[in-house]
């Protein structure tokens, strides 16, 4: 990436899950579908439209375009909710409520955003999953936006370097849409 090349949210979610799938994506353009992607779009059906409805005392916008020129990032937040100027970012995810920090620098990195473009503060954003069809609160502590900024900052500079090694966490490699391009079962074999 260069100096003027904006990291997209997406991809900062990858970075988190495993830095090698976001060399492999976001450095070498690599991309495959797999039950996980195909059903993750499935669910994003309803949401995939740029809109804005009102529901009671809250504005829902969908598909929001969102950038930082501060951090270099960008993306579409599937929703913001704004309800008396408090807004709140919303993502939509396939499956279930867990402690998925990816899922939660994405959020992060959308409120960043939303915050550089609107000039106001936001205390918090939500993750809807819909395998357990709830809501997950995340709160942007310091700790929460140090962390999310480092990670951008690691991302944006991650293409200087070697493809990282396979992560060694096999449910999350099988879980993977670039498993068979990543090969981590047979890196590791010849590495070993």
């Amino acid at each position: 990436m260069n100096d003027e090349t904006y990291l997209s949210l997406s991809y900062l979610n990858a970075w988190e899950y495993c830095h090698r799938r976001f060399y492999l994506e976001c450095v070498l353009g690599e991309f495959e579908h797999n039950e996980h992607t195909v059903i993750g779009t499935h669910v994003h059906r309803h949401i995939d439209k740029e809109t804005t409805r009102r529901e009671g005392d809250t504005t829902i916008h969908q598909q929001q375009w969102v950038w930082s020129d501060r951090l270099l990032i960008s993306g579409i937040i599937d929703a913001v909710e704004e309800t008396h100027g408090n807004l709140v970012p919303i993502e939509y995810k396939k499956g279930r409520m867990g402690k998925h920090l990816s899922d939660h620098f994405q959020l992060c990195g959308a409120a960043l955003c939303l915050e550089e473009r609107m000039g106001k503060s936001i205390e918090y954003g939500e993750i809807f999953y819909h395998a357990n069809r709830r809501r997950e609160r995340v709160l942007f502590t310091d700790r929460l936006r140090q962390a999310t900024e480092a990670a951008i900052q690691a991302a944006r500079i991650a293409g200087e370097f070697p493809i990282p090694a396979p992560i060694d966490r096999p449910k999350k490699c099988q879980a993977c849409s670039l498993q068979h391009i990543c090969l981590p079962n047979e890196i590791r074999l010849l590495t070993a």
